[in-house]
């Protein structure tokens, strides 16, 4: 159902609503405990009820991300596993069900939530709350959810939240603009797929380091400049880029500061203890700037990602696509480290 059938209702002030939300359980992925791919089953498990100025969603789409591979097999950066035990859980995982993001249709409109009608297709971004590889999850309705556009795919709404969401906020951060020279670093990815295209729309030159396998998708994502990473250090060229946007954990500043230019930014999408510190104490270093962390996602930009995606803008890279019955495959496909852009289940369309 498109969201255009509910104008009437938008901005008001909703009591509790509910379009054909059957029982009070739900099927979802659950992980008890940490591990490989086998600690993760499909069971039956209450579904949420939206609070006060939440909305209820009915999921299509999720995707399987990195993220959840190291929440589920707590295989953090180097010098993180202390540090994350409080956030991911000391005995057991504290989020039983992964899943950053999704795309699905309102079912419920909590009071107060306004924005929000029952039948309106939403993608979301639940970040490290996770929750949304499940059949229904929430989220604020002032928080990071938008509206998908006419035209636009549950499964290709759900792979714009991790990815691109991520890039832009790094992009901006870092102020990537017109006549600069970008290199990304694992461009293949999720996030690096998405970065290679949004610095190439803020008018970058962009170098993409990946496997000589990829290099073809990374060209026709806009690569300028496509870099082996089997026969290439990227970093040995001398001093050549603007940016480095490094999304893959190999990169931290002393093997990057060698790629940049004076004045240069090192935007570290992954970064072990090391590097979030020195971020954090010395945000600038011989004359290179490191930055690890970026403002929180918001529902306008969302809405503005999914946009460039409905007009073809930017390209969603899916590589494959389960049911949520076949979870465990999933996560195997991704704990490979081979994926190129996005890996989603599927949960109804």
């Amino acid at each position: 159902m498109s969201s255009t059938d509910h104008d009437d209702t938008r901005g008001a002030v909703h009591a509790p609503a509910v379009a054909a939300v059957p029982g009070d359980t739900m099927r979802a992925a659950v992980a008890h405990r940490f591990g490989g791919p086998d600690v993760v089953a499909v069971e039956r498990m209450p579904r949420p009820t939206p609070r006060d100025g939440e909305i209820l969603v009915r999921v299509h789409a999720a995707s399987v991300s990195i993220a959840d591979h190291r929440v589920r097999s707590r295989d953090v950066p180097r010098g993180l596993r202390i540090p994350t035990m409080f956030a991911l859980g000391m005995m057991r995982p504290r989020h039983p069900v992964l899943g950053m993001d999704a795309a699905g249709v309102v079912a419920q409109v909590g009071a107060g939530a306004t924005g929000f009608a029952p039948g309106d297709r939403v993608l979301l971004l639940r970040g490290a709350r996770f929750g949304c590889h499940a059949e229904y999850t929430t989220i604020a309705a002032e928080g990071a959810v938008t509206r998908i556009p006419d035209g636009v795919s549950f499964r290709d709404a759900a792979a714009v939240p991790f990815g691109f969401a991520t890039a832009d906020a790094f992009l901006e951060a870092g102020g990537i603009g017109p006549g600069q020279r970008v290199l990304v670093n694992g461009a293949s990815g999720a996030v690096g797929s998405a970065a290679v295209q949004l610095a190439k729309l803020r008018g970058a030159t962009v170098t993409a380091v990946t496997s000589a396998g990829n290099a073809e998708l990374v060209r026709d994502l806009g690569a300028d400049r496509v870099i082996d990473y089997a026969r290439e250090d990227f970093a040995a060229g001398g001093a050549e880029y603007d940016a480095v946007v490094e999304c893959v954990g190999n990169a931290p500043h002393a093997r990057s500061v060698r790629a940049l230019r004076p004045g240069g930014v090192l935007l570290l999408v992954i970064a072990d203890l090391a590097a979030m510190l020195g971020s954090k104490l010395r945000p600038t270093r011989d004359g290179i700037r490191r930055i690890q962390d970026v403002g929180a996602i918001t529902g306008s930009q969302l809405a503005r990602l999914i946009e460039l995606a409905a007009t073809g803008v930017i390209r969603p890279v899916i590589d494959r696509v389960y049911d949520l019955d076949a979870i465990r495959e999933a996560h195997e496909y991704v704990d490979t480290g081979r994926k190129r852009g996005n890996v989603l289940i599927t949960l109804g369309d």
